[in-house]
């Protein structure tokens, strides 16, 4: 589901977010950047891959909260929260964009010590299922990781 991109001259924030149809915030938050400017000529990012795949977009309105997000799209609130990099008691504001899940997918974040084994036998899959349906897989913690049902 991520890839890793390596920094180009002229790159900024705004310019790699277009090229993978994301936002500048949302490369900040995933690869915990505090100012634009730590961006270095060189230094390797992690980016979404896929994520229109995978995710639909949803804008958070007034009187919205991950509960109820959740509840009105089905999915589990914690799963929603983790795959926004949030914590369920976090506040979310009017305007923020967040990622939605789609149906018919399986979503699994990846905590310290995984392996490819343990993965696998989360999804009740092969390795090679696994690793064809996930082009990159790093197994850092909090890594999304999908498989077709």
């Amino acid at each position: 589901m991520f890839d890793k991109y390596r920094i180009k001259p002229n790159d900024s924030l705004k310019t790699i977010a277009e090229k993978f149809n994301t936002k500048p915030e949302i490369l900040m938050d995933i690869n915990n950047i505090y100012f634009p400017e730590e961006l270095r000529v060189g230094m390797d990012i992690v980016v979404p891959k896929n994520k229109e795949q995978y995710f639909n977009y949803y804008t958070i309105e007034a009187g919205d909260s991950l509960y109820k997000i959740a509840q009105k799209y089905n999915i589990n609130p914690t799963l929603l929260a983790s795959l926004n990099g949030l914590n369920m008691n976090d506040y979310i504001y009017p305007n923020q964009e967040i990622l939605i899940p789609k149906s018919g997918y399986s979503y699994y974040i990846t905590a310290e010590g995984d392996t490819l084994d343990t993965v696998a036998d989360t999804f009740k899959i092969s390795k090679l299922d696994l690793l064809n349906q996930n082009e990159t897989i790093y197994l850092l913690k909090d890594q999304v990781l999908v498989t077709k049902r």
